[in-house]
């Protein structure tokens, strides 16, 4: 009983993506030494290619993320999740960073199902969707959207973080032309839209993710690091406006700041007089 409270207490101390982590590492063993036992079982978790089967299961268009059965498929998933997570979560909210992997995985499987629904002739065999890399996916892609210019540490140099995310879509379409993993590719892809919709809505001051969050605010909770008690006599509180999980305030410096860091990008490469009447403007109200 100690060592699962001793669990239970890790756990708690696990951010949002590294509790997914946790959980996803849970069911791959699970997998691991029940999936020839009781093959049905993840049968009723994986996300069918047909829609009659996908009406029939629903939730598989989300418990899908979750079922892993390549060792190596789940190892890669994971660490791209952990590397990129800690980037996110020291930008943005943890409600965000679930709400992007979530619609994430939900955009990939509709990917999926689209491209073997509407592309018979390229989608010839019926098959299954499993994996986290449609939500891992929109997580990279939405940070490359957002912040093209984030040098990477790969070994002994540097990388844009844009150069990482444009290789990686330029092999999930050449995947999927060539036939190789079409389906799991689709899904990338459609990850991938979702993280770049997401990140350009968001420099435009839009939340896409609002209208998922009632949906997420139940998520959100099965990864809350300490419980809640409910308090019987309730205060009114007024809360600022919050814009994508930050007070305005801040939500606009960050974006001001971003800006800036563009401009003076572009003066180091092209000079002070590239610039136009508005960015000079920018540039010298920022400078006061």
């Amino acid at each position: 009983m100690n060592q699962i409270e001793q669990l239970k207490y890790k756990y708690a101390r696990l951010n949002v993506l590294e509790k997914i982590i946790a959980i996803n590492a849970v069911v791959f063993l699970f997998a691991l030494l029940f999936r020839r036992l009781v093959p049905v079982l993840f049968v009723w978790l994986r996300l069918p290619s047909d829609f009659t089967g996908f009406l029939y299961k629903p939730w598989t268009i989300i418990t899908y993320g979750f079922i892993h059965f390549d060792p190596l498929h789940m190892l890669f998933n994971m660490l791209w999740l952990y590397f990129l997570g800690r980037i996110m979560l020291n930008l943005f909210s943890p409600k965000m960073a679930l709400n992007i992997y979530f619609m994430g995985i939900i955009s990939g499987g509709l990917a999926f199902l689209l491209g073997y629904n509407l592309l018979p002739k390229v989608f010839l065999q019926p098959a299954y969707l499993i994996g986290a890399s449609a939500g891992v996916r929109a997580i990279l892609i939405f940070l490359c959207a957002y912040m093209p210019n984030k040098d990477i540490r790969f070994f002994t140099f540097n990388l844009k973080l844009w150069w990482i995310g444009a290789f990686l879509i330029g092999l999930d379409v050449l995947n999927v032309l060539s036939g190789s993993n079409a389906g799991g590719n689709l899904a990338h892809l459609g990850g991938a839209a979702l993280g770049f919709l997401y990140a350009n809505q968001l420099a435009k001051g839009q939340d896409i993710g609002k209208g998922f969050s009632h949906f997420m605010d139940w998520v959100s909770s099965l990864f809350k690091a300490t419980k809640t008690t409910k308090k019987a006599n309730m205060k009114t509180v007024h809360r600022k406006s919050k814009v994508a999980g930050f007070k305005k305030e801040e939500f606009n410096q960050f974006n001001n700041q971003k800006k800036v860091d563009i401009i003076l990008d572009k003066i180091s490469k092209s000079g002070y007089d590239s610039l136009s009447k508005d960015e000079k403007e920018f540039l010298f109200k920022a400078g006061k």
